[in-house]
């Protein structure tokens, strides 16, 4: 396994972390929704207490129908740390499932269904990757000190290298407080790896005029931009919400007089100048189960969460801020309810397949920049 360059750890690429992932066996892949739905019912019924599913907003209908918790991503990693369950199978992608893991007890054991459900903004910033970036990035900043800070969406490597270089871990929601609370302890934030949400959370802070972007890929980058800045963006983003433009805003106003907008705040900074509402997911579920009947809102986010929305409040009018075919998450995607199927029939019958276990040394970093984030 390689060595980090500037912490006491070892890691790897995500892509080579899980060898013990397994895909879909052929027998599962053909079943209908009734099939899979009692089946699903029937493996609950046998694991009882003992199991307890998580479903992110962004699966689809079957998967949070079947689902004991829904919600953001370290909302669930916090239910699963409160139950009691032995198997806390995430519906969800892999860094969720890390994130569960480093939170829960260690005689709980985390499920990811799906091999294949890795989170491609988690991807654009690999720990080895940022390590061996940190020293050019010091260099860059001069003396001034850097704090790091990774958003959720990280694999535990990365949270546990940013603990080590004394920093932390934010969620949408508190992007601000771990900005001010990086502020208080050095002199520059390095966010990773969205660099939509750190632009957003600079401008609602007024220091975004202090911010630049830092490309890993960019052989020919211009290190000297960051001898002055405040605030160093890694170049990754979230596949989904980068697709949305302004004109999908123009557009449904146009077709939608009345219709407020809400985005997540991953989506592009003009993007979310020209919306009413940017929150978290959890924002954006809180945002339209508070809307009067009758009241347009268009959603800007992945396309299963505004279409949960329209069923859990049919007096709101929910619609989707780029229509039904651009904004469906792939990573999300994987999860399927078959692979529920195959993975709750396997512990029925005493066999825990996809397991996701942090490694001790990555865990006990991890759930120190997550406990640096509870204290903001």
């Amino acid at each position: 396994m390689p060595e980090m360059e500037t912490a006491e750890f070892e890691t790897d690429l995500s892509l080579f972390k899980y060898d013990n992932l397994e895909r879909l066996p052929e027998r599962y892949r053909g079943l209908d929704e009734a099939e899979r739905t009692a089946r699903i019912a029937a493996a609950r019924e046998t694991l009882g207490d003992d199991v307890v599913v998580l479903g992110h907003n962004y699966q689809r209908r079957e998967i949070v129908e079947a689902a004991d918790f829904v919600g953001d991503s370290y909302q669930l990693s916090v239910e699963a740390a409160n139950a009691d369950a032995k198997y806390v199978v995430f519906c969800g992608v892999t860094f969720m499932a890390e994130s569960a893991d480093i939170i829960t007890d260690d005689d709980q054991t985390v499920v990811l269904p799906s091999m294949e459900a890795s989170c491609p903004m988690a991807g654009m910033a690999e720990a080895l990757q940022v390590d061996s970036a940190w020293a050019e990035i010091d260099a860059a900043t001069g003396d001034r000190t850097v704090i790091p800070i990774t958003y959720m969406n990280s694999y535990a490597d990365l949270k546990a290298f940013c603990a080590e270089q004394g920093g932390l871990v934010c969620t949408s929601s508190n992007a601000a407080d771990a900005f001010e609370w990086a502020f208080e302890r050095g002199d520059v934030v390095l966010f990773l790896p969205d660099k939509h949400l750190g632009e957003n959370t600079a401008h609602d802070m007024g220091i975004d005029d202090r911010a630049v972007e830092w490309d890993p890929w960019d052989p020919n980058r211009d290190t000297e931009a960051a001898a002055d800045a405040d605030v160093v963006l890694w170049d990754g983003y979230c596949q989904v919400h980068e697709r949305f433009r302004v004109d999908h805003v123009e557009g449904v106003r146009a077709e939608h007089p009345d219709a407020n907008v809400v985005v997540h705040p991953e989506c592009r900074r003009e993007v979310c100048a020209a919306a009413d509402v940017v929150g978290s997911t959890a924002t954006i579920c809180e945002t339209v189960a508070d809307a009067d009947p009758g009241e347009t809102w268009a959603i800007g986010t992945e396309i299963h969460l505004a279409r949960h929305l329209a069923r859990w409040h049919p007096e709101v009018n929910v619609v989707p801020l780029c229509g039904d075919a651009c904004m469906d998450c792939n990573a999300m995607r994987q999860v399927d309810p078959n692979y529920l199927t195959w993975v709750l029939e396997a512990l029925a019958d005493g066999n825990e397949r996809n397991v996701v276990e942090v490694a001790p040394d990555e865990k006990r970093l991890a759930k120190v920049a997550l406990d640096r984030m509870l204290e903001v």
